[in-house]
């Protein structure tokens, strides 16, 4: 069982940034593969980030990608998603959700994750 706590988030100006953070609980948090999905008022939720349990690999929704930084820390069983270059188009609940995979495996379906956070707010100012 894990348990997912999303933080970090708030009201930025386009342009700027944020850093969000996931905490788990869970002895086995550093074999879930790991990813950021965001929903938006009156749109379905959509995937944004991924990364695997070992070896870091890491893929990225067209939307972000060059913006948006993915990475996880195991020995403290954190997640984190950097954005830079926010767009209020990026304002959405960003969840954090963990799914078992192989090691070196990403995962983008939201349907094959079996654990998910609260969400956190992120709202982009123009």
């Amino acid at each position: 069982q894990v348990q997912l706590v999303e933080s970090g988030g708030g009201l930025v100006q386009a342009g700027g940034s944020l850093r969000l953070s996931c905490a788990a609980s869970g002895r086995t948090f550093s074999s879930y593969a790991m990813g950021w999905f965001r929903q938006a008022p009156g749109k379905e939720r959509e995937f944004v980030a991924s990364i695997s349990w070992r070896g870091g690999k890491t893929y990225y929704a067209d939307s972000v990608k060059g913006r948006f930084t993915i990475s996880r820390d195991n020995a403290k069983n954190t997640v984190y998603l950097q954005m830079n270059s926010l767009k209020p188009e990026d304002t959405a609940v960003y969840y954090c959700a963990g799914a078992e995979a192989s090691p070196y495996t990403t995962v983008v379906a939201g349907d094959q994750y079996h654990y998910w956070g609260q969400g956190t707010q992120v709202t982009v100012s123009s």
